[in-house]
């Protein structure tokens, strides 16, 4: 592995480190601090170095920043919505129902914070076993709605629900779970490999039946990320990938609307796309190029006025490159990669400190996050082909916020934890 490789990922080699190893390495960090207390006097005692009280606030700091800046672009991409006959709503309408899911979200968020992770290890399978329930419910007629002919939401009173964001979730912690008990046999294809291959095939067919095959791709990352981080062969990673990556080439070869994306995607000015598959991406190219360096200014946007579909969800990056220009787009690419990195280092110290079922769930989380980011901005730069994933933290979406915010919760969660144990209390 690389130098580069393991800065990145947080030394994931960690993982595959004998138990053994791990706990003197505990041990160590552990004497070398200037106090040790017991944990009924954690944070009590001025002797210990303020670094390891609290929890990480400049990943709190960041994560604000990108839902502070999501609300205020939600709300100037939606507010020439009125103008619109397809919504009978006031220019404040879909800023508010942000607003609202924010506050729900920063609820549930604070609930969270407060479960340990051995509540969440013991947990993991049934939660895991739920969502996959709730996948299957969505697909029953007349209960899941259908949205842009998407059969991806259930309707709870005035909210529309997608369980698809639940799943990304539980698929990190049933993963990390589900690799913590198949430490001894990880080097066995059929005994370490194979079983959670079938659950993520499970998961795809069923999202593949709203049709939802961004949610699939995600969630198969996520998984094969987490087989990787545990210390799966290379190889055997290796040959996951490549299945992964001819399951997804032959989806999209037997389905005719996908071929035409991906051909959209390859020419979206040509007569024949320009006002079909390629409408969404040459209008996103449009808005950043009339951003340029800088930007038009908050506000500023045209496309934003009914030429750019979903402004507000998938396509808000276009809004937010042509507001605030190249900088504001750097801007959100830093942020993100910031807040991927400090979480995969949050979870390199928790295996470190031999609590391998927390830090591979932090690095999944860091791993699904990242992901999910890098595959919008791509997709409105125009570097992939159009898929229908909102962007972190800032798109408009309640289910995907308040998911997000109790990924980000279970982080700090794991940071808090690592900090008093390395304080010489208990997690």
């Amino acid at each position: 592995m690389s130098a580069w490789t393991a800065w990145l990922l947080g030394t994931p080699a960690l993982a595959r480190q004998p138990v053994a190893a791990r706990r003197g390495k505990r041990a160590a960090r552990a004497e070398a601090l200037p106090v040790r207390i017991s944990g009924d006097e954690w944070g009590r005692d001025p002797g210990i170095p303020t670094r390891l009280l609290g929890f990480d606030q400049a990943l709190v700091w960041a994560v604000a920043a990108l839902l502070a800046w999501g609300l205020v672009m939600v709300y100037s991409a939606t507010v020439a919505m009125p103008d619109n006959p397809r919504f009978a709503h006031g220019s404040t309408y879909f800023v508010m129902r942000h607003a609202t899911w924010l506050a729900l979200s920063l609820l549930a968020a604070l609930v969270v914070f407060q479960v340990p992770m051995s509540w969440w290890e013991r947990a993991a399978p049934w939660l895991f076993v739920a969502s996959l329930g709730l996948l299957i419910v969505v697909l029953i007629p007349h209960v899941g709605s259908v949205i842009n002919g998407a059969r991806r939401w259930l309707t709870l009173g005035p909210i529309n629900f997608q369980p698809s964001e639940v799943v990304k979730l539980t698929m990190v912690l049933y993963a990390a779970h589900y690799m913590v008990g198949k430490m001894e046999v990880k080097e066995r294809f059929f005994r370490a490999v194979l079983p959670m291959a079938l659950f993520v095939a499970i998961v795809g067919m069923l999202l593949l039946g709203q049709p939802d095959m961004g949610a699939f791709m995600v969630i198969a990352v996520i998984a094969m990320g987490i087989l990787f981080l545990g210390g799966v062969n290379a190889s055997m990673f290796s040959l996951i990938a490549a299945i992964l990556v001819a399951a997804f080439a032959a989806m999209i070869a037997a389905s005719d609307w996908r071929r035409e994306r991906i051909f959209a995607y390859l020419d979206p000015w040509s007569e024949e796309h320009a006002l079909g598959k390629g409408y969404q991406l040459s209008h996103a190219l449009i808005a950043f190029g009339q951003g340029q360096i800088y930007g038009k200014g908050l506000g500023g946007s045209i496309e934003k006025l009914h030429w750019l579909p979903e402004a507000h969800t998938d396509f808000l990056l276009a809004v937010i490159g042509e507001e605030f220009g190249l900088a504001g787009v750097v801007l959100v690419i830093a942020l993100f990669f910031w807040i991927t990195r400090r979480i995969m280092v949050i979870g390199r110290q928790a295996i470190a400190l031999d609590r391998v079922f927390s830090g591979l769930v932090a690095q999944g989380i860091a791993l699904w996050l990242g992901f999910q980011a890098f595959i919008n901005i791509g997709v409105n730069l125009g570097a992939l082909p159009t898929k229908g994933l909102t962007l972190p933290f800032m798109s408009y979406g309640g289910s995907a916020i308040m998911v997000n915010m109790v990924a980000i919760a279970i982080v700090l969660r794991v940071d808090v934890e690592n900090r008093r144990l390395m304080c010489g209390g208990r997690a």
